[in-house]
């Protein structure tokens, strides 16, 4: 019992830390939608795009895990990431340069 009740503590405290990182990025950028997706055994990334055009992520241990924070952070998610939820990410001159080297073989 001791052990079930230690690993849901340790959850709880893994979904505020998330719910508090998403939050923050939602102010910095002035407000955030996100989209949860299973990676495998790794867990789920959080993908996070703001009203302003900035975009990040964050992996949680499980998908349960990531749509708590979601859920306590309070933003819109997303089923997927495509249609009008893509197009408000904006990229800049390093993405661009990336997404060319690796086009290159860089």
């Amino acid at each position: 019992m001791a052990d079930t009740q230690q690993v849901d503590a340790r959850a709880e405290r893994k979904v505020s830390r998330l719910a508090h990182q998403i939050s923050a990025f939602a102010k910095a950028h002035g407000g955030a939608e996100g989209q949860v997706a299973y990676i495998g055994e790794r867990g789920a990334r959080i993908v996070l795009v703001g009203e302003d055009g900035g975009w990040g992520d964050l992996v949680a241990p499980t998908y349960a895990i990531a749509e708590q924070a979601v859920q306590k952070a309070g933003i819109t998610v997303h089923e997927s990431f495509d249609g009008e939820f893509a197009a408000k990410v904006k990229t800049g001159s390093y993405e661009w340069k990336r997404m060319a080297g690796i086009q290159l073989g860089g």
